[in-house]
């Protein structure tokens, strides 16, 4: 499940992605934005920006910018800073792979092939997804509910 610090990163950063002429945003103007805490989403500006997701400005006419163009930063990275592997289970990460704990072999596992199979269709949808692509509003579609979901 995607974590609210994953899904205030990720709307901060449409909002750097949809500010014409990538000008520069404070961290209340982004907050304010992303309907998120201040504090909150300070913290997680500075994990991305550690990570060259946004670079940081000082100083009167300082804030926040997109370190790359919006179509070069995928959700799958944003939401891997934050969250950490997109995989359901550590045994199928291709980033943070490990046997599970409870697990007698890999080979043996019953659950691992829908979980692999899981996980590469999410990085594959996450991996394609761009912040340029929220901006455009790419992918946007009335929610439909079902009561299976």
């Amino acid at each position: 499940m995607l974590s609210q610090k994953a899904r205030y990163a990720l709307r901060a950063l449409v909002e750097l992605a949809r500010d014409p002429g990538q000008g520069q945003l404070t961290a209340s103007e982004l907050a304010a934005r992303a309907d998120a805490p201040r504090k909150f989403l300070e913290a997680i500006l500075l994990e991305l920006a550690r990570r060259s997701i946004v670079v940081s400005r000082r100083g009167k006419f300082g804030g926040y910018v997109l370190a790359r163009p919006p179509e070069a930063i995928s959700f799958a990275e944003v939401i891997r800073v934050i969250d950490g592997p997109l995989a359901l289970a550590p045994c199928v990460s291709r980033t943070a792979f490990r046997k599970c704990h409870d697990c007698p072999s890999l080979e043996g596992c019953a659950l691992r092939g829908a979980l692999l199979m899981a996980r590469d269709a999410t990085a594959a949808v996450l991996e394609a997804y761009s912040l340029a692509d929220a901006v455009a509003g790419v992918g946007d579609a009335p929610v439909i509910l079902s009561a299976s979901a």
